[in-house]
């Protein structure tokens, strides 16, 4: 083994160990391009000279963040605003409403996105609540958005996204309605704002709420862990979710042959319920 494959396992193992995220072979060659601007940053010339600072005293000349930043830099916070539209578009029409019926006594909601990323998939969650605001009228509508990247948090924390950024997903009539236009970028608006709260968060730590959410998405999440590490990750979803509530996962992403935890819901893409058996064993349930 040479020392750039060797290196290449090390990096590998320190984004596994802190994310749970397994680099393939076939991530393998983002490995570099990833890491460029931290290269240009450090003054770094390749990856073994970066694993020789890695390993170097913790009070050295390298900040102990190093590592933190190279984790950072390997994770993917591709998203965009209403991703997957199709089935996106399934939460206002048929999960909402099934849920707002199976509270309507509590008229509260929460909901949790695992691994959001820089926020537009929470913001587009409150966009949907904010647009129907008659109707959830009195409710108190509560949405965790958390990642395991510190970075991505900050800039969701922040509700400002650049022209790019707001255009992917939105119309002119959206941006309009529910962003102001800034001299540093595009600034969501506060009645969106105030339903979403943010922060770090590992998905294979235990979930973050008090109580179990009615509704958790985690999209696109799952595709980057080994089969042992999904099974554990699916664990801590289904204590993170009600015995009556919905698991979202990504499009093409399915519980079927990776847990028994969760089964699929009745024509609905993407959407999945708790097993009989794991409502069974829920901690806590919750019908009204």
């Amino acid at each position: 083994m040479d020392a750039s494959e060797a290196s290449h396992q090390i990096i590998a193992g320190l984004l596994a160990e802190r994310t749970g995220q397994h680099l393939t072979e076939s991530r393998r060659w983002r490995v570099n391009s990833a890491l460029a601007g931290l290269f240009r940053e450090h003054g770094i010339s390749n990856v073994d000279q970066l694993v020789c600072l890695l390993a170097a005293p913790p009070h050295g000349p390298e900040s102990p963040d190093l590592a933190q930043e190279v984790v950072e830099a390997l994770l993917n916070n591709e998203t965009y605003f209403y991703r997957d539209k199709p089935t996106f578009d399934q939460l206002p029409s048929e999960i909402l409403p099934e849920l707002a019926q199976r509270r309507r006594e509590s008229r509260r909601l929460s909901i949790w996105s695992a691994g959001c990323s820089t926020g537009q998939e929470v913001y587009s969650l409150a966009m949907l609540f904010a647009e129907q605001a008659e109707r959830w009228r009195g409710w108190t509508i509560d949405i965790l958005g958390t990642d395991v990247s510190h970075r991505a948090i900050n800039a969701a924390r922040s509700g400002l996204y650049s022209q790019f950024e707001v255009q992917r997903g939105l119309g002119v009539t959206q941006m309009l309605r529910h962003f102001d236009e800034t001299a540093r970028g595009w600034q969501i608006h506060d009645d969106a704002r105030a339903m979403v709260r943010f922060r770090q968060h590992n998905l294979l730590g235990p979930h973050p709420g008090r109580i179990p959410f009615d509704l958790v998405l985690c999209r696109n999440v799952l595709l980057y862990f080994d089969r042992d590490t999904r099974g554990e990750a699916f664990a801590r979803l289904a204590s993170a979710v009600m015995p009556d509530g919905f698991l979202m996962l990504g499009a093409g992403e399915t519980v079927i042959g990776q847990t028994d935890r969760f089964v699929p819901t009745a024509r609905r893409a993407s959407f999945f319920e708790p097993s009989p058996a794991q409502a069974l064993t829920a901690p806590f349930r919750k019908t009204a």
